[in-house]
């Protein structure tokens, strides 16, 4: 017999899908007829996993320990060092700084993700022991393509992991991005359109109209310097699509700096030659809390937190704040 006491980090959460993070290489059907036959037991009862858990739960798995090991695996996957560059960690949340060229999460197997870099991070410095991951890996809560900088939001603990992602979905996140693009930008403004996705090429398309398939996107953005034919933009992602800021900056005729996809191939080269852009000068710069944010995350309200624009960019905003002002008569 072997008894789990239900941590702080595993409470929440239905008790059959702890279940199948603990006993990962067993089928659900195996699971379910353990607890039909008393062989799992919550807190001295018989249970059908459907039981939300609390702290300090007893389940009990009268099972041999034979059995037990043979359906637990606890994977690791050994990864490069990396420094992770925290903007902000507590026992629930952390917030990193993920540079362009990092993936988000894993695309394949083999992939090195910021997720694997994290758990690494974790193991390494203290705060995760390799059998906490048997009932809960800590993980991201949005992600960015992988030439996008800027923060990447992740859950330490599973209420923070939840409560981040629901703000995300929910939208009442406040993200707010700042990216180079081409041409001067004069006021601040808000733009609509209807986005469709091409699965096969990953690929979007915008369109002032409706059509099948398409979704709605709404992109506000305002100018914070301007120079030598560049804007530095500070984006406020509303809705939140796939490729949205890339694709619709473009599709109004200001295509963002070094962006393969969407951008001009001149301007590309133009950039790398001058500033050393290989990727596309766009980073997920700051976010805001909503007023009000569930338990136990009440504490994180309406606070802000901010991550540093790449040395690229930089050099674009002090290049675009040196350039000479036309004075107020001028006339193209």
């Amino acid at each position: 017999m072997r008894m789990l006491t239900v941590s702080k980090n595993e409470a929440g959460q239905r008790l059959d899908k702890l279940l199948a993070k603990y006993l990962n290489l067993a089928g659900k059907s195996f699971i379910y007829k353990m607890m039909r036959k008393k062989n799992i037991t919550l807190n001295g009862k018989k249970c059908d996993g459907s039981e939300h858990l609390t702290e300090g739960d007893e389940i009990k798995l009268f099972l041999a320990e034979e059995t037990i090991e043979k359906f637990s695996e606890v994977k690791i996957q050994k990864v490069q060092k990396k420094k992770l560059d925290i903007v902000y960690e507590d026992e629930h949340i952390l917030l990193i700084n993920k540079p362009s060229g990092m993936l988000s999460q894993k695309a394949k197997e083999t992939d090195e993700s910021l997720v694997e870099y994290l758990i690494d991070y974790l193991l390494d410095s203290g705060k995760l022991k390799k059998e906490d991951l048997a009932c809960f890996r800590p993980s991201v809560c949005n992600r960015l393509d992988r030439n996008t900088s800027g923060i990447v939001a992740a859950g330490r603990s599973l209420p923070g992991l939840q409560i981040m992602s629901e703000v995300i979905k929910d939208r009442s996140l406040g993200k707010y991005y700042v990216c180079v693009v081409r041409g001067i930008v004069k006021g601040e403004a808000r733009i609509e359109g209807w986005l469709t996705k091409n699965e096969k090429t990953n690929q979007v398309s915008i369109r002032k109209e409706e059509t099948p398939g398409s979704l709605p996107i709404r992109t506000a953005y305002r100018p914070l310097a301007s120079g030598n034919g560049y804007t530095l933009l500070e984006v406020h992602l509303i809705t939140g699509r796939s490729h949205q800021i890339r694709a619709h900056l473009a599709s109004i005729g200001h295509p963002i700096a070094g962006d393969p996809k969407y951008g001009d191939p001149r301007v590309n080269e133009e950039v790398k030659k001058r500033f050393g852009v290989r990727s596309q000068m766009l980073h997920a710069w700051r976010l805001v809390m909503p007023e009000t944010i569930s338990e136990p995350l009440s504490y994180l309200a309406g606070k802000e937190f901010t991550a540093p624009m790449p040395a690229e960019m930089k050099r674009m905003e002090e290049m675009m704040k040196s350039a000479p002002k036309r004075p107020a008569n001028h006339r193209p």
